[in-house]
């Protein structure tokens, strides 16, 4: 023995041999587990080899570590829960993916009446009769009034059981469009990631809690930039006075950057802001990554000059090389015929970007129609 080693002590070395005395644990990615995995795949009617089965395949490995991680049984039912809420919701969604959606937060507490319920009516009727499709709570007070605007066909439910409170609204109970959610966390995924604005109306730390979470996850950059809107009724102060505590106890204290006052709107009355919300999707289409570069989606294309223009006045944005006009980027797959606007972005600056947006849906997009430049 040499000398820096000591024996193990009579408790360690039979845990010692009792752990060499197990079976060696099986890996996902052996290739006999793999098989079978491709095998289940092929028998549902899928390919093993497509990208989205390659993704169910990592999935049901990440389930099979489950096996030897000895987590608990109230971890591994959280998780599997979740796992289905998911999908279910994804799945229900995915029969209304065309329309544009707004989700709309506020008190579950506001009376029928109120000028923020009657607010919230008249701002979900004109965004349904602008084509868009309301996201609420499901529940009462703002939540319902966000379905009373557009009614039963262009509304979606986003329920959470709570004891304190009725399950859902009259307007949305029933419809195939509610879904019902165990777990806030997955609920607020649905809220944000199927939306493509959000208003916020009075309400309390519910309210403000998803009031908050939408704006750090743009503020971030882990969600798309989207319009948030503040709305409320006639003679209210509830925003404004959110705001100026924004500046003076967030902004001055350098806790937000004076360009995340950008990231929300206070709405001067219903019709500005759907004003608001239809503005940003003037001429701005969509965008995402692909890879390092942010791809910005346009209806129109812009004019060569105005390209110049934001690559000089956005240049904080740019990582690297300058903003390009052009097609897809190889990696996509849908709206292929949209012109983009692609740089490599430094992805910090979210509210500054939001700025590049609303500057893109001022300009005059050219009219001589959209020939993508070889590549």
């Amino acid at each position: 023995m040499a000398l820096n080693e000591r024996p193990l002590e009579p408790q360690a070395l039979h845990a010692a041999e009792a752990l060499d005395q197990q079976p060696a644990h099986k890996r996902v990615d052996d290739p006999a587990i793999v098989e079978t995995i491709d095998a289940l795949i092929e028998k549902m009617g899928g390919d093993p080899n497509d990208a989205k089965m390659r993704l169910v395949r990592d999935m049901m490995q990440t389930s099979l570590r489950l096996v030897n991680d000895n987590r608990d049984f109230g971890e591994m039912k959280l998780m599997v829960n979740s796992y289905k809420e998911m999908r279910y919701a994804y799945k229900i969604f995915g029969k209304y993916k065309k329309p544009h959606k707004i989700t709309i937060f506020g008190s579950a507490r506001t009376p029928e009446g109120h000028p923020d319920f009657t607010a919230c009516v008249d701002f979900s009727k004109l965004m349904a009769d602008a084509g868009w499709m309301a996201i609420t709570g499901a529940g009462m007070g703002i939540m319902k009034a966000g379905h009373v605007g557009p009614g039963r066909a262009a509304s979606f439910g986003v329920s959470i059981r709570l004891p304190f409170e009725t399950n859902a609204n009259d307007i949305i109970a029933g419809d195939e469009k509610l879904i019902h959610f165990r777990y806030f966390f997955t609920r607020k995924l649905m809220f944000v990631s199927q939306a493509e604005a959000v208003a916020l109306f009075p309400g309390g730390f519910g309210t403000l809690d998803e009031a908050y979470e939408t704006l750090t996850l743009v503020q971030t950059g882990r969600s798309t930039p989207m319009p948030i809107v503040c709305v409320e009724g006639k003679g209210g102060d509830y925003w404004s006075t959110w705001h100026q505590w924004a500046k003076s106890q967030l902004l001055s204290r350098g806790w937000i950057s004076p360009e995340d006052t950008a990231l929300y709107y206070l709405a001067k009355d219903p019709a500005d802001a759907v004003a608001h919300v239809l503005k940003f999707y003037k001429n701005y289409h969509s965008s995402r990554y692909v890879r390092d570069e942010f791809v910005i989606r346009l209806k129109k294309p812009l004019h060569d000059y105005d390209v110049q223009r934001l690559e000089h006045e956005y240049a904080v944005l740019i990582k690297q090389g300058g903003m390009t006009q052009r097609g897809p980027v190889e990696g996509e797959e849908d709206n292929l015929d949209l012109p983009r606007l692609v740089f490599t972005h430094t992805k910090h600056k979210f509210g500054v970007l939001r700025r590049l947006i609303d500057r893109i849906n001022d300009m005059t997009p050219s009219e001589d129609g959209w020939t993508p430049p070889a590549p």
